[in-house]
């Protein structure tokens, strides 16, 4: 539990990620509250009466929206969790550094026998004695070190911000990989549903052409087609009902909950427009991006390495003071020393030398690697862009064809009715106008997915516009897609 609450505390420092919109309302999407990143405890799948539900629901198969799947994911996810705790050892590695000034402590006793060969030879006599040491006790103190400690703390602290932005851009990626695994979820429940609309067609058209065959007005190879066009009706429904089962199995693999119950999904793809350009999308990435901090963070950080191995012909200032009890027996004596110290390390010209040109060669790639994590993204921001705003003008022209398609329909199936049309002709207009629905269901999830995608690229949820753009569909229209 103290863990849980120490990452909001982490994640609340990050620049880029905030709690709340501008109108103070909770958003949710790629910025990051208490109520996005939720205690573990509160989203994990409860056992209740042998069956596995969601805290807080009263039903056996509860209703997700995007935004519960957010708040699981961002508990469960394991990548987010192992992420944190990089984070948490990297803090421990600046306290780790800082040790260095806190005062060091030994102690050490023992028994040694000792047979003295020089004198042994020069007095013609072997000496031998026991030494014993009741307790040797050391303090020592570091009290200066001309920077070098500062600048072992200074990388680490670097690198700790590194990990937290590394923690940020898995909280990205795995936003965007929920978000697009619920609203592939969401076409996948679209394609069956247009499935099963396809049989009870079908299913009529069987009933008719079999009542028409039995009138003597068709052929028996009438009623033969419409069988076989309701039995691939049928099948397609089979695969579309297994392709929501892969969707919701993606969905919980993203979420972190594999064998969390079966649940519902209520909402429906829709038509959200955001106003947004692409210098507006490039200005936020530079403000928002998780990676672009990480790799002037990885610049800094080889600066800093540098500034260090120069400091490698520098000495430490330290005291120490030690007391010793023993002798020829346990406590037969005992003595102690204090003194200063200024140790000089071991020095290797060209060793060090050497070292300094690597670690300024380090950083010349490291500002090399910075312009090109730059390039990436602003390339990553047009490629999600340009495709946000392709997908956005499908939207109206497959609505344009479902309404064509279904006019045809209609009058296809008026034209069999009266004796007009044939099977053949008929089939061809249903299978017209269940491409098009399929067609306008697949721009609204690529539109969707590439609205996440340009999301997951600047780094940042993207609200809304507030007077929402209404697509120019009167009620046939709209009732056409249904």
């Amino acid at each position: 539990m103290f863990k849980k609450l120490l990452i909001l505390a982490f994640i609340t420092g990050l620049g880029t990620l905030s709690a709340y919109s501008a109108d103070g309302d909770i958003t949710v999407g790629n910025t990051i509250n208490p109520k996005e990143y939720p205690q573990a405890e509160e989203v994990l799948p409860k056992k209740i009466e042998d069956k596995v539900i969601i805290e807080g629901s009263v039903e056996k198969s509860v209703d997700l929206t995007l935004e519960r799947c957010l708040e699981i994911a961002l508990g469960n996810n394991p990548e987010i969790n192992a992420a944190f705790h990089d984070v948490l050892a990297s803090d421990s590695r600046i306290k780790q550094v800082w040790s260095n000034y806190f005062p060091q402590f030994s102690w050490q006793t023992g028994y040694t026998k000792i047979r003295q060969l020089q004198l042994s030879d020069a007095l013609g006599k072997n000496l031998t004695f026991n030494y014993f040491i009741l307790g040797q006790f050391t303090l020592q103190q570091m009290l200066y070190d001309f920077g070098v400690t500062q600048n072992q703390a200074t990388i680490r602290r670097l690198e700790y911000e590194g990990q937290k932005a590394s923690l940020s851009e898995v909280i990205n990626n795995v936003i965007y990989q929920t978000k697009d695994a619920y609203f592939n979820l969401l076409y996948a429940y679209e394609n069956k549903r247009v499935a099963q609309t396809t049989v009870a067609q079908y299913t009529m058209f069987y009933e008719q052409a079999k009542a028409f065959y039995e009138i003597g007005l068709n052929p028996k190879v009438d009623v033969t087609i419409a069988e076989s066009n309701l039995s691939n009706a049928k099948l397609q429904l089979i695969q579309a009902s297994n392709s929501v089962n892969l969707a919701i199995a993606r969905l919980n693999n993203v979420m972190g909950v594999p064998f969390i119950e079966e649940y519902t999904v209520q909402e429906r793809l829709r038509y959200e427009p955001v106003d947004i350009t692409l210098n507006g999308a490039v200005d936020i990435a530079r403000e928002a991006r998780p990676d672009l901090k990480l790799a002037e963070t990885k610049v800094e950080s080889a600066k800093q390495t540098l500034n260090l191995v120069k400091k490698s012909y520098f000495p430490t200032l330290s005291v120490e003071g030690q007391v010793q009890v023993g002798g020829k027996s346990w406590v037969s004596n005992h003595g102690y020393n204090v003194g200063g110290y200024l140790n000089f390390p071991t020095i290797n010209g060209m060793l060090i030398r050497n070292e300094i040109k690597e670690a300024r060669y380090l950083y010349d790639k490291e500002l090399a690697n910075a312009q090109k994590t730059q390039n990436q993204i602003y390339l990553e921001i047009q490629n999600a862009y340009l495709l946000l705003v392709e997908k956005k003008n499908q939207i109206p022209v497959a609505i344009l064809q479902v309404k064509q398609a279904k006019e045809n329909y209609e009058l296809s199936y008026g034209r069999y009715r009266v004796g007009e049309a044939n099977p053949i002709e008929l089939k061809e207009a249903q299978t017209t106008y269940q491409t098009a629905q399929l067609n306008y269901y697949s721009a609204l999830y690529q539109y969707n997915s590439a609205k996440s995608a340009l999301e997951k690229a600047i780094g940042k949820n993207l609200v809304n516009k507030e007077d929402e753009i209404e697509l120019e569909l009167d009620n046939e229209q709209k009732a056409s897609v249904e």
